[in-house]
């Protein structure tokens, strides 16, 4: 245990040696500074751009009927898909991961309240659609569509945020009637959805929508899905393909023909955003424990010049009957006191400075940057403050127990 003696000394050396210290000292606050700024640089780069992918299912998947281009059984190429009713059926019944399914009819139609009028997407969906695209109604501002709306094949429209500044600027929408292509429709509800853009749009019951732009009432524009246990890109893949198997079955084209049926699945973007970022995450904390390693040099050289400027003090030490424990002691303890000090500095300043950026960000209306959240965690930040402390302690030790161990004689000779 080491009295006030020691820490009188250890006081007393690091006055006399001030710009070892410093030089030990910012070593030691830059490797950790710049280790937390990189990580926390890297982790607000990530979770910005997985908010981009906003709050909807990152397992979805839909399809939509485009024109063959391949001849299949005497039938000709250019030949028009159409989607159906058939296609719910299939994806249910047919499509074991499949979760989650909403058809969905899609136009882009006039819609007005009095004087005021815009256009604005218009899609015919499920209620099941919100779990799909991350849809939440705004600040309790009525509700989505919902089964009874579905089996009566109501008139009722639910708008975004958007398209409710734009028509009902002073007023509450909910039960207000607006015109859309000429059709009157009841506001039932406000949402908000978390996706690119901001542009005008609103939802219906897909019986509604199939009835009056379904065609022959029983077409459809798109099917949307979510899917389980795909956890890979190839897994994927196999999917996709068992998935154009089946629908080439029921629309009759060659299977072959991948311009029959577009396919989207945001599974596949997803899990190749991560594989980058995986890789630029890679990259950061190369470059950081690069930094690290860097700063442990820094220490350790420090140490070794600190040991074999001291060899004559331990001689004089040992002479004057200090045991060789208690020189080899007081040493490491004014290395870690240093690392401690400094390392605890560099660390608080890398956090801090990361979590005054993300208080910054947080002010700042949604989607004007694209990071988020740029911190990093502080078990990690204490972690490498505790790996330039022990290396600083082990840099120190072995000369220090080299110079403890000759005689008073010989280390007073050196020089």
């Amino acid at each position: 245990m080491f009295d006030l003696d020691n820490w009188n000394e250890i006081f007393s050396t690091i006055k006399k040696n001030k710009l070892r210290t410093f030089l030990t000292g910012f070593a030691i606050s830059w490797g950790i500074f710049m280790f937390c700024i990189l990580l926390s640089a890297g982790n607000g780069l990530r979770n910005g751009m997985v908010t981009n992918f906003g709050s909807r299912s990152v397992n979805s998947v839909q399809y939509w009927a485009r024109s063959t281009s391949i001849p299949f059984q005497g039938l000709p190429d250019r030949r028009a898909v159409r989607l159906n009713n058939q296609d719910i059926e299939l994806i249910r019944t047919q499509v074991p991961q499949a979760d989650i399914i909403s058809p969905m009819i899609s136009q882009n139609l006039p819609i007005s309240y009095g004087m005021r009028n815009t256009n604005s997407s218009f899609e015919g969906v499920n209620p099941e659609f919100v779990h799909i695209n991350g849809i939440t109604i705004k600040d309790n501002q009525g509700r989505f569509i919902n089964e009874m709306d579905m089996r009566e094949k109501r008139k009722v429209v639910v708008i975004n945020q958007r398209l409710n500044e734009i028509l009902f600027p002073n007023e509450n929408p909910i039960g207000k009637m607006v015109t859309v292509g000429g059709l009157g429709y009841t506001v039932i509800g406000v949402f908000e959805e978390n996706t690119w853009g901001n542009q005008e749009k609103a939802y219906v019951p897909f019986t509604t929508a199939q009835i009056l732009y379904g065609l022959d009432g029983w077409r459809l524009h798109r099917m949307v899905f979510t899917v389980n246990n795909l956890t890979t890109i190839e897994e994927y893949q196999a999917f996709e393909q068992e998935l154009r198997g089946k629908l080439s079955t029921l629309h009759h084209f060659d299977p072959a023909d991948i311009r029959a049926i577009g396919i989207w699945n945001q599974l596949e973007s997803y899990l190749e955003f991560l594989g980058i970022f995986n890789g630029i995450s890679a990259f950061i904390w190369i470059i950081g424990i690069g930094t690290l390693i860097a700063g442990i040099t820094g220490v350790s050289n420090i140490m070794l010049i600190t040991v074999r400027e001291r060899t004559r003090e331990i001689g004089i030490r040992k002479a004057l009957g200090a045991k060789p424990s208690s020189i080899l002691g007081n040493i490491l303890m004014e290395a870690v006191f240093i690392t401690s000090i400094f390392g605890y500095l560099g660390m608080f300043l890398g956090v801090g400075l990361g979590e005054l950026v993300n208080s910054a960000l947080e002010s700042m209306p949604p989607g004007q940057m694209p990071i988020k959240n740029p911190t990093i965690d502080v078990h990690i930040a204490v972690g490498a403050m505790l790996i330039l402390m022990l290396s600083g302690l082990v840099a120190g030790y072995f000369p220090a127990l080299k110079a403890v161990k000759i005689s008073p004689i010989e280390a007073m000779r050196a020089e």
